[in-house]
């Protein structure tokens, strides 16, 4: 109950609003609907930047507001404002009605039960002084420096978030939850005979800043950037061509979570846009593959108490064995396919209407040592982590930058290269696993997922990986 004591203080008492007034109105916009909510947001955000030995910028935005909306059939009306007055919810009500004017629909239940707490409620921006923040910053730059004579330039951010939502729906029912976020980011950059090269590392999630500003922390985080930078100006060319490739554990998993988790979402299957739809029950992967979203997992980046519609999250399986077996839903989409809704309807901020995302999106292990998967591999790509990508959900083809990877000959790790790009198609890789390692970890809580312009946080896991056949787009011979 205490999210919810906190969120009527931020959102009736702070506001001024009469939560039994404002009730009336929602139950009666929603009046007739197939399903709909009122969602309230208060969020405090910050962003400290530190580049080239100074304080490059620094900012603070506390941003409030609602969006009130009515779903019938695949139709919703949705109507939002930063204003919290009982005028403004008000002529959003006016405005959604009009969806289902006339249909007479019944509304739906609301979600029952709620997560256990997965995180702190406190506000991590409150708790460390804005001096401690930028000390941090100073002493990241002065150590990485210190660290090694290439070191050339040293960028370190931090941020973070609070965001508390309270979501009312026509039947009555309330929830809400209150969410921290956090994040600490370095790159460094090195020069030796004329050549340039970077490394970056970042850590946060569902946490206070204390953990991320202890020394033993950020210094890992420093030494981690400067190692790839230090490989990467070491690295050859990249070889092109279909090969065998090797994908090391944890953020890896974010080729799994683009190439194939968006195709997985609800929406894509309902509207048969998906390279997936229609094959529930069928095998879509190698023996062995079992892929899961779990938004249940304690202080991860990706995961939630409830879902932006005040579903509890859970852990849902996708795959299991190479099967199909489950989408990843929201509220519309899982009534419209006869299914349930599993936790996963999320939106950016009160501005946006929810949709099927994904929170956690997990490969789970396999028997395979991961020294047996390198040793079995005679000529190919080790890909350890990797850049930017970019994917067609209806197609499942893929490209994907890596920014750390090595030559794999005779089954021994051989010289990093720069340039790879692994080329591909989602549903196709899933196929072509033939080896999965032991040792499943979960990426460092870096992720931040679009669709359809919006951004939220998400999280990826996966053990180490054999594919066979991949197309590798390189710049050597």
């Amino acid at each position: 109950m205490s999210n919810l004591i906190e969120a009527d203080r931020l959102f009736f008492e702070r506001a001024g609003l009469d939560r039994s007034r404002i009730e009336r109105t929602v139950a009666d916009s929603l009046k007739g609907a197939d399903d709909g909510e009122l969602y309230l947001e208060y969020a405090q955000s910050e962003a400290l930047s530190y580049d080239d030995g100074r304080l490059k910028s620094a900012s603070f935005d506390t941003t409030q507001g609602f969006g009130l909306r009515a779903v019938s059939g695949e139709t919703h009306g949705y109507a939002h404002a930063s204003e919290l007055s009982e005028a403004a919810i008000k002529r959003a009500a006016e405005t959604v009605k009009a969806v289902h004017a006339g249909r007479g629909g019944k509304l739906d239940v609301a979600p029952s039960g709620t997560n256990r707490q997965l995180y702190k409620p406190d506000n991590p921006i409150a708790l460390v002084p804005f001096e401690n923040k930028v000390t941090v910053l100073q002493e990241i730059d002065a150590y990485a420096r210190a660290k090694d004579p290439r070191v050339k330039q040293v960028m370190a951010s931090i941020s973070g978030s609070w965001q508390a939502i309270e979501i009312l729906r026509g039947d009555g029912a309330r929830t809400a939850d209150i969410r921290p976020l956090v994040r600490l980011n370095v790159t460094v950059m090195v020069e030796a005979n004329g050549k340039m090269e970077t490394g970056s590392h970042g850590t946060g999630g569902r946490i206070g800043y204390e953990s991320l500003l202890e020394p033993e922390h950020w210094k890992a985080s420093v030494d981690e950037a400067l190692r790839q930078a230090l490989v990467n100006l070491d690295s050859v060319p990249a070889p092109a061509g279909e090969m065998q490739v090797v994908l090391g554990p944890g953020w890896p998993g974010i080729l799994l979570h683009e190439a194939i988790g968006h195709g997985l979402e609800g929406d894509f299957n309902r509207k048969k846009t998906s390279a997936f739809a229609g094959l529930m029950g069928q095998r879509v992967a190698a023996k062995g593959v079992t892929v899961v979203d779990d938004g249940t997992l304690g202080q991860r980046r990706g995961s939630l108490t409830i879902d932006d519609e005040g579903t509890p999250t859970q852990c849902t399986t996708m795959i299991e064995d190479g099967i199909l077996v489950g989408y990843i839903q929201d509220r519309q989409n899982a009534r419209l396919m006869g299914m349930k809704p599993t936790g996963n309807g999320r939106r950016q901020s009160f501005a946006h209407s929810p949709m099927p995302r994904m929170t956690n999106t997990i490969m789970m292990n396999g028997p395979s040592d991961p020294k047996e998967i390198i040793s079995s591999v005679k000529k190919g790509l080790y890909a350890v982590n990797f850049g930017g990508g970019q994917v067609d959900i209806v197609s499942g083809k893929f490209v994907f930058s890596a920014a750390e990877a090595y030559l794999i000959e005779d089954g021994k790790i051989g010289p990093a290269v720069k340039g790879a790009t692994l080329i591909g198609n989602g549903p196709d890789v899933l196929t072509k696993v033939e080896m999965i390692g032991n040792d499943m970890m979960l990426d460092p809580g870096i992720g931040t997922c679009g669709k359809d312009g919006q951004g939220v946080p998400v999280g990826v896991g996966q053990p180490t990986l054999l594919i066979g056949g991949l197309t590798v787009g390189g710049t050597g011979g």
